[in-house]
């Protein structure tokens, strides 16, 4: 069973650690960011399945932070945490993208149902991966034993590579975003770098394009995400 990760971004010390210690007891995975700046840094090179967001903090405040993570990443939800009950805020709050808004002080019982919650419309919404085979052109692809037909004869794919091949195909003429891939393929670990996915991008134009350099199938669009398509376009 997959053990979920949650970046708490709280600057009191003692909340930070009871919260932590109960969404732990829950079964939860938790890194804790001291500040809204911090945060950011750790969802760059990390990934996380919920981020819980305190408002009032040094260096950048939760709205600021929010609003960061939203200029890269639509798909994390994210649950702000308020000392402050005021419609106001809580509009502020949710302006600036977040999900769900929790004022302070709370029960933790009710913090534990809505990230229950949260995580699992995430997850629900996740694409699920069914093709077993796939033939375009003169490739080949079984996705269950991993080989492969190219333009240099039959190989054999990494489960990695399957994965990707798998996820592109799936969503056909639909551009698959960076995070949707890190999240479908990566599952959530540690990020690899955008020139990872580009090098697999750059691997599959060798196996099955006829011009690697004038790709039909595997393209990129820089700043958006990669398509798979079967017109060039």
């Amino acid at each position: 069973m997959k053990s979920y990760r949650i970046l708490l971004v709280e600057d009191e010390a003692d909340l930070a650690e009871l919260i932590k210690v109960n969404l732990e007891l829950e079964g939860y995975k938790v890194a804790i960011a001291q500040h809204g700046a911090i945060a950011i840094q750790k969802l760059k090179s990390e990934s996380f399945d919920l981020v819980i967001m305190d408002i009032m903090m040094p260096s950048m405040d939760g709205i600021t932070a929010t609003q960061h993570v939203r200029l890269s990443n639509n798909d994390i939800p994210i649950m702000i945490l308020s000392s402050s009950n005021s419609s106001r805020d809580r509009i502020n709050g949710l302006k600036a993208g977040a999900d769900d808004y929790l004022s302070k002080p709370f029960e933790l019982e009710e913090l534990l149902l809505r990230v229950q919650k949260l995580i699992r419309r995430t997850q629900q919404s996740l694409p699920r991966l069914t093709l077993q085979e796939y033939k375009f052109g003169e490739n080949f692809i079984d996705f269950n034993s991993y080989r492969a037909i190219g333009k240099k004869g039959e190989f054999k794919l990494t489960k990695k590579e399957s994965q990707l091949l798998k996820l592109l195909i799936e969503k056909k003429n639909q551009v698959v975003t960076r995070e949707e891939i890190l999240k479908t393929v990566w599952g959530y670990t540690v990020f690899p770098s955008t020139r990872t996915i580009d090098n697999f991008i750059l691997a599959f134009r060798k196996y099955f394009e006829d011009d690697p350099k004038n790709p039909n199938y595997f393209l990129s669009l820089r700043g958006v995400g990669y398509k798979y398509s079967e017109d060039g376009s």
